[in-house]
């Protein structure tokens, strides 16, 4: 141990007696059975764990260690070494692949175009829904609607004029 801990908690009838350093050592001397009791470390202090828990401490700090080698082995850099002097993360590590103001206006619009759409009369619903969200031909919904292509094709023009002027507005 690199220095003494402040604490010691050994367990005792089922809850924890804390002992200073110096009243651990004396009792590790004067009686055997300290000498098997095994503790990890908790803030400064001594804590006295079961053997699974005591394995599974250890395991995982030698698991850490492997990857902070791995780590070093490789050259990777941890977020932690880009804070300031206050330890205040830096943002400056930017992602060009995406544009905030265009992902930011773009949600912007499909708000404002869900509200407008359940401003249309059922059927222009439908007309819209058939077109853009299931994706038919004119002619296809024309056949649907018991209309032609070209009346199809009219009543999309005001639909989309008409969505145009409420979103604008």
């Amino acid at each position: 141990m690199k220095y003494a801990p402040r604490k010691v908690y050994i367990k005792e009838s089922s809850s924890y007696v804390e002992l200073s350093y110096k009243d651990f050592c004396r009792r590790r001397q004067t009686d055997q059975s300290y000498m098997d009791k095994l503790f990890i470390p908790v803030q400064g202090c001594l804590l006295e764990v079961m053997r699974k828990q005591y394995a599974d401490f250890y395991k995982d700090k030698e698991r850490w260690r492997y990857l902070k080698k791995l780590d070093t082995n490789h050259r990777l850099l941890s977020l932690e070494g880009f804070t300031d002097g206050e330890g205040n993360v830096i943002d400056f590590i930017a992602d060009e692949a995406v544009d905030v103001v265009e992902t930011v206006v773009h949600a912007v619009m499909m708000d404002r175009l869900k509200a407008a759409l359940s401003l249309l009369s059922d059927g222009e619903q439908a007309l819209v829904k058939a077109i853009f969200f299931e994706e038919l031909s004119e002619r296809e919904v024309g056949l649907r609607l018991g209309m032609t292509q070209s009346v199809v094709n009219k009543r999309k023009a005001k639909i989309l004029a008409k969505l145009r002027t409420i979103i604008e507005n």
